[in-house]
């Protein structure tokens, strides 16, 4: 199943009433996505559901004709991948970022019982993709986090050393590369929620986690 499989077609209706069990929470990486829906899955007693944890087993379950730019990550180089392509290019032909293997959450939502509720998370959540399967616009929140946030949150993930950057040959491009990357995708995801009329918080350093589960559950209407 691809990116296209849900958009634009008559059974999105029927899907999304099938999915009215369904809170979904995007945006951008580094965010607190995942946090916040641990955070409401615990308070709620919901299902969570993180994208992130299923890429692997999305990526053995498709082929190069349904996910080209999937299959074709794991063969390029660590410089290949973060150091000699553009921002911009990096941003055009990341697998996650283009949709691929989507319709494979929903197959994945699809197998889960409707009760209780699922909390879906992650950066793969892209608001053109999901807005057809809304029964409400108010079960989709995105998480749009600012630059300045999104630094202190990667800071603090690892130490000097560590990471995948550093099986670069140049660490330093590569984390700016990636920073840039990652920002231009959060302000796609701010033109398509305010384009789609769906709601999105900004998330910035002066917000706890308190603060940032109490917007999402307004959001919500929780």
């Amino acid at each position: 199943m691809g990116a296209e499989s849900y958009e634009g077609t008559g059974g999105a209706v029927e899907l999304a009433a099938r999915l009215r069990h369904v809170y979904w929470t995007g945006g951008g990486s580094g965010a607190g996505k995942s946090t916040t829906a641990r955070r409401l899955a615990d308070r709620h007693g919901w299902r969570r559901y993180a994208t992130d944890d299923t890429m692997h087993d999305h990526a053995q379950r498709t082929t190069p004709a349904q996910a080209p730019f999937l299959h074709r990550f794991p063969g390029m180089s660590m410089d290949e991948r973060w150091v000699n392509r553009s921002p911009k290019v990096m941003l055009e032909t990341f697998h996650w970022y283009q949709g691929e293997a989507f319709g494979l959450i929903i197959e994945d939502l699809l197998r889960l019982p409707r009760e209780p509720c699922v909390v879906v998370e992650g950066f793969r959540l892209l608001p053109r993709l999901v807005r057809p399967l809304l029964a409400a616009p108010e079960r989709a929140v995105w998480l749009l986090p600012t630059r300045r946030f999104r630094e202190a949150a990667f800071s603090g993930r690892s130490a000097p050393g560590e990471g995948f950057v550093w099986r670069t040959s140049d660490p330093a491009r590569a984390r700016h590369n990636l920073a840039e990357r990652d920002a231009m995708f959060t302000r796609r995801l701010r033109e398509e929620t305010r384009r789609l009329r769906l709601r999105a918080v900004h998330v910035d350093t002066g917000m706890t986690e308190d603060d940032l589960t109490g917007e999402v559950a307004a959001a919500f209407r929780l």
